[in-house]
């Protein structure tokens, strides 16, 4: 069964990032006759999966100094919508690059492995399961914050540690719950290739889910973030008039607010980082379900690395503008440094004790 035949059997072509994998047997024949070559755009799908595994494997290394660094920082315990992000983040990355390592040893699929291979991993499924839950929890920040600064006395009274606990639990088993349900109703193996998000029930049903995806994780997310931190910025600005015109504010109180700042401001970039990197590969897919747009192998690609791109550098905001993860990966850093002066003075000492201890054998 051929790749053409799927695609004008079932035109809405895959997921996000249109999880069909090529076929063993996409190669072009030369004029020969005899020789087979790949063609360019296998060549562009391999080049395009390489620099997606780096994008993971730079994304794993540089959440994980960042969930170390609030661990080490205490920041998991005071920010625990923060660090639940982080954690999206990391796993979003670590499955990224599994995901794209076993695209490109290109497997034959077979029996109960093989559908369970492509069910959970090939069709990227945990990939934008993880990138799902990571917009809802952006969401969940948002608001919370939203409810700290604009309603304190609202925010004391009910956002306790046992409510975040829930969101928490509601975002992971919701994100589990929904793209199991869409992958494994939409997706298939044949002849030992995965076709994930493809076969939908009719043309119907793939243009409702594709209108209701682009609206629940792209409009109602954009809104949200539009109206919470505007009505942020406007309530922080009328505090930060209300406190220079006190000149006896507690320092207590100014530190406070200004940590309160810094990490609005830090999720205010976080969010706008999204929304930019997002919105070509959310339009894209709402397009091509709606639509029933041709696939172009140039706009997939380029719309699937913006998207990654973001997840990959997520960390380095956090790294560069978070003062707590910002002063224990420096603390980090300087520890490391001041640790090998310290080791190489030690080597030396010994070396020359043992000098002077040979010359007083000699003499």
């Amino acid at each position: 069964m051929s790749e053409r035949w799927i695609e004008e059997t079932f035109p809405t072509t895959s997921h996000l990032s249109v999880a069909m994998t090529t076929s063993q047997d996409d190669v072009t024949q030369t004029t020969g006759g005899s020789a087979m070559t790949p063609s360019s755009s296998d060549t562009t799908e391999v080049v395009f999966r390489c620099a997606v595994v780096i994008i993971g494997i730079i994304g794993t290394a540089a959440n994980g100094l960042v969930l170390y660094a609030m661990v080490a920082s205490k920041q998991h315990k005071k920010q625990l919508l923060i660090f639940n992000q982080n954690i999206f983040d990391l796993f979003c990355c670590l499955i990224l690059t599994v995901t794209y390592i076993l695209k490109l040893c290109n497997i034959y699929l077979t029996w109960a492995f093989g559908y369970w291979l492509c069910m959970l991993l090939i069709s990227e499924n945990l990939l934008w399961l993880t990138v799902n839950g990571s917009v809802m929890n952006l969401l969940s920040i948002t608001i919370e914050r939203y409810i700290k600064v604009v309603h304190p006395a609202l925010g004391k009274k009910y956002l306790r540690n046992w409510v975040i606990y829930a969101a928490i639990a509601f975002i992971w088993i919701s994100a589990i719950i929904f793209n199991m349900a869409v992958v494994f109703s939409t997706s298939k193996v044949i002849d030992g290739v995965c076709y994930g998000y493809t076969f939908w029930a009719s043309r119907m049903t793939a243009t409702i889910y594709g209108v209701w995806h682009f609206i629940s994780f792209y409009v109602i997310v954009l809104i949200g973030f539009v109206f919470c931190y505007g009505r942020i910025l406007i309530v922080i600005r009328r505090q930060a008039k209300v406190m220079a015109a006190h000149s006896r504010s507690s320092t207590t109180q100014t530190s406070s607010n200004k940590a309160q700042s810094n990490v609005i401001k830090t999720m205010i970039l976080v969010c706008t980082f999204y929304v930019i990197t997002g919105t070509p590969d959310r339009i894209y897919y709402l397009l091509v379900n709606v639509l029933s747009l041709p696939h172009s192998g140039s706009v997939h690609y380029a719309k699937t690395f913006i998207a990654f791109f973001y997840i990959c550098t997520n960390p380095f905001i956090y790294a560069t503008k978070f003062d707590p993860v910002r002063r224990e990966l420096a603390r980090l850093i300087i520890c490391k440094s001041s640790v090998e002066p310290a080791e190489n003075a030690t080597t030396t000492n010994a070396r020359s004790a043992r000098s002077t201890q040979d010359v007083r054998q000699q003499t």
